[in-house]
């Protein structure tokens, strides 16, 4: 299964793994998704994780940053919450509506 971005008002929904094979095109599609206004990346769909996942939520906050708007995330999947406290990074991802 391929991972999938749709946005709308707003709010980012990934559907698909989220992983070192997908992790560089993510990158680069959600950046489209940023045009000034804050963002919600919405996780519930993801269906699989590996530590790129987090690295990539760290570049969105900074491409969101350099365009001077917010980006949170909402409905982190279990494996990617327990990475997050793993690394020691949870208080580093936003959460969001």
């Amino acid at each position: 299964m391929s991972t999938q971005i749709a946005g709308e008002g707003g709010r980012l929904r990934l559907s698909g793994p989220i992983t070192l094979a997908t992790a560089a095109a993510l990158g680069a599609a959600a950046e489209q998704h940023l045009n000034g206004s804050d963002v919600v990346v919405d996780l519930a769909a993801v269906t699989e994780v590996d530590s790129s996942a987090l690295s990539l939520l760290f570049e969105w906050q900074r491409a969101a940053q350099r365009r001077k708007c917010k980006g949170s995330f909402c409905n982190l999947p279990a494996s990617l919450a327990s990475l997050a406290v793993l690394y020691g990074v949870t208080d580093l991802i936003p959460a969001g509506a």
